[in-house]
């Protein structure tokens, strides 16, 4: 007996399931057609890291290091962060995923705190605040946090999801050194980042005149 293409059975299934009372129409064709336009000044490289909110966070850390062997970089104290936060990497990027010890119930769909798109230069960084605001997105934050030391900008897509581009993340070494805390520059925006770097970041830019003044 033959079987059916996975693929084409979950349409099938999806298409037959009952649209909600209030469920919009969703046209495949348009929005398979919308597509990168031409002269977008930046290039979103690979998603960067997930931040979750969890209820406990050793039980979590436990699952990510023991189940699925992900490395601690670096952990955040209750003072810092309520509930703890705690830095985790799978590859030499000094994280890919977070959690934070915040979650006061069982998860219902808003665990998910932001996802980062990483950039393969500065300059992208730059131009790509320039182009958010010229779009009438609001910059929730830009410059560089603390662990990782990437120089970002923070945003919202319409539905209020955390979104970041960035560039300059620390990466991690086979001998799983990180940059000690002393080393954390703290900067709240992209011209104080680039006149203020970390030790090893190189945030000479090309192009000068992508800085405000």
């Amino acid at each position: 007996m033959s079987r059916r293409p996975l693929a084409s059975t979950a349409r099938r299934q999806v298409k037959s399931e009952p649209a909600g009372k209030n469920a919009m129409a969703v046209d495949e064709h348009r929005l398979k057609s919308m597509q990168r336009p031409a002269g977008l000044p930046f290039r979103v490289a690979k998603l960067g890291h997930v931040v979750l909110n969890v209820a406990d966070i050793e039980r979590s850390v436990h699952f990510y290091t023991e189940v699925l062997g992900f490395a601690v970089s670096d952990v955040y104290p209750p003072e810092m962060v309520p509930g703890g936060m705690v830095f985790m990497r799978c590859n030499s990027d000094h994280h890919g995923v977070a959690l934070v010890g915040s979650l006061k119930q069982s998860a219902k769909s808003v665990e998910l705190h932001h996802l980062a798109f990483e950039v393969a230069t500065l300059e992208e960084v730059l131009r790509a605040r320039e182009h958010l605001r010229h779009r009438g997105v609001t910059i929730d934050f830009e410059g560089r946090r603390r662990a990782g030391c990437q120089i970002a900008v923070e945003f919202r897509d319409p539905d209020g999801h955390r979104l970041e581009i960035y560039w300059g993340v620390d990466q991690v070494g086979s001998d799983g050194h990180v940059r000690p805390s002393s080393e954390w520059k703290w900067a709240h925006s992209l011209e104080e980042a680039v006149a203020d770097p970390v030790r090893g970041q190189d945030t000479a830019l090309k192009d000068s005149s992508l800085l405000r003044r």
